[in-house]
C-alpha cells in the first residue's frame, strides 16, 4: 500500500507524529509520499528520513489554511497535491490539514484533526472569532473538507466531537489516539527535585503565566515550545536551581529533542496548564520519561490520562500552586502518579497502536472505496 500523506514542519507535534506514523508504515511494508508545507525544514527536521527505505519527501513553502495568506496558497497547493498523485498513484490520501479532505482525487481522503482555528478559539476565549471574509472562507472550506473526506480522525473523542460542533457538516469520524515509541525515553534516570513545563509564556491556551507568577517551594523549568532554529550540541544543565542556592522559575528557550529528552529525564514533575490540547505530545512524552503529570482539569486531559495523573481546578493559579505543592512533598506519592503516568503512555499511547490503528483504516477506506467504484 502506498500512502500520500501531507504535513506542517511549523508544528513540532504535528511534525513528531508524522515521524512516528510514516516510520512505523514504513516498518510495516508499506510506501509513503510526503508532502510538507509551512517552509522548507532545516536539515535536523529531516535528518530520521535518511534511514526510511520506501519514503519520498517532497517539502514545500505554501502557507497554511490557518494563516491569514493560506486562502492565496490552496488552490496551488490543492493543484499540486493533484499532481504528486497523478504521478505516484497512491492508493491513500492522508492529510494533516483538515481542508484537503475534498481533494478531487478518486482515492480515499483520510483527514486528522490536529488543532484548527474554531476550536481553538473557542477553547481559549469562551466563543467563535469575529466573523470576517477570510474567517467564512476558512470555516466553509474546512467544513467541506470535513465533509467530503472519508474518514475525519481525532487523538481524542472531545477533539472529535469539538470539530463537530465548530462546523456545519456531516462527517464520518474515528479517534485514534497519537502514540510516541516509548524507545526515545529514559525513565530510569534519577529525578532531580525539579518541576518542567513547555509553552510560550505568553500563549493564552498554554497558560504558562499559572506556573510561572507564582511562588513554589521547587524549582521550576519552562521551556519554550518553539522549535530551534539550530540545534546547538552543547551540554543541558539538568537542573534549575540558581547559583545562590535558591529555587524559583527559570525561564528557557527553545530546546532540541535531545535536549528535551534530558530535561524530561531528569525533572520529577510536568506540568501543563494547557486549556487547548487537542495532540497532547509533550505530555505523553513527560509520561514516558516517568515524570509524575500535574494537568488542568479540562476533558481532554481526564480523557486521555483519568486517574495517572493530578489534576489541579481548572485555569485555577492557586489550585496548580497547591497540587505542585503536595505531589512535591510526598515522594511516595510523587512515585506513584509517575508510575501511573509512565504505564499508562506506554499502554495506550505507543507508535505502534497507533500504526496499526491508521493501517486498519487505511484498509477498510480502500475496501469501501473499491466497492463504491
Amino acid at each position: 500500500m502506498h500512502v500520500l500523506m501531507t504535513s506542517d514542519t511549523l508544528n513540532g507535534s504535528i511534525w513528531t507524529y508524522t515521524r512516528e506514523l510514516i516510520t512505523g508504515l514504513i516498518g510495516r511494508g508499506l510506501r509513503v509520499t510526503l508532502v510538507s508545507f509551512g517552509q522548507i525544514p532545516l536539515p535536523e527536521q529531516t535528518v530520521w528520513m535518511e534511514r526510511l527505505r520506501g519514503l519520498e519527501y517532497r517539502p514545500t513553502a505554501f502557507r497554511l489554511d490557518w494563516m491569514q495568506e493560506g486562502q492565496q496558497d490552496f488552490g496551488e497547493a490543492s493543484d499540486y497535491l493533484c499532481a504528486v498523485a497523478a504521478e505516484t498513484k497512491p492508493d491513500i490520501f492522508h492529510s494533516n490539514h483538515l481542508c484537503y479532505g475534498s481533494l478531487p482525487v478518486s482515492i480515499p481522503r483520510i483527514v486528522v484533526a490536529h488543532g484548527d482555528l474554531i476550536t481553538w478559539w473557542k477553547s481559549v476565549h469562551g466563543h467563535g472569532p469575529k466573523e470576517s471574509a477570510w474567517l467564512q472562507w476558512y470555516r466553509n472550506t474546512t467544513a467541506q473538507g470535513l465533509s467530503e473526506a472519508s474518514a475525519v480522525v481525532a487523538g481524542s473523542d472531545w477533539m472529535l466531537e469539538a470539530v463537530r460542533a465548530s462546523y456545519p457538516s456531516s462527517m464520518n469520524g474515528t479517534v485514534i489516539n497519537h502514540g510516541r515509541n516509548p524507545i526515545h525515553f529514559n525513565p530510569y534516570v534519577t529525578k532531580n527535585n525539579a518541576v518542567l513545563a513547555i509553552g510560550r509564556i505568553l500563549d493564552p491556551a498554554a497558560q504558562i503565566n499559572l506556573l510561572a507568577e507564582r511562588s513554589h517551594p521547587v524549582p521550576v523549568c519552562v521551556v519554550d515550545a518553539k522549535q530551534p532554529e539550530h540545534c546547538s550540541e552543547t551540554v543541558v544543565r539538568t537542573d534549575v536551581g540558581f547559583n545562590d542556592g535558591q529555587e524559583g522559575v527559570v525561564l528557557r528557550g527553545p530546546r532540541s529533542e535531545t535536549q528535551l529528552r534530558v530535561l524530561y529525564s531528569r525533572a520529577s514533575i510536568y506540568v501543563s496548564a494547557s486549556r487547548y490540547e487537542p495532540t497532547g505530545m509533550t505530555i505523553l512524552e513527560a509520561a514516558l520519561s516517568r515524570c509524575a503529570l500535574i494537568l488542568n482539569d479540562i476533558p481532554a486531559m481526564r480523557e486521555i490520562w483519568g486517574p495517572a495523573a493530578v489534576y489541579f481546578r481548572t485555569n485555577d493559579g492557586d489550585s496548580l500552586s497547591e497540587a505542585v505543592r503536595i505531589i512535591n512533598s510526598d515522594a511516595e506519592l510523587r512515585r506513584s502518579f509517575a508510575n501511573r503516568a509512565f504505564n499508562r503512555g506506554r499502554e495506550c499511547y505507543n507508535a505502534n497502536r497507533m500504526t496499526s490503528n491508521y493501517i486498519q483504516l487505511y484498509r477498510t477506506a480502500a475496501s469501501q472505496n473499491a466497492k463504491a467504484a
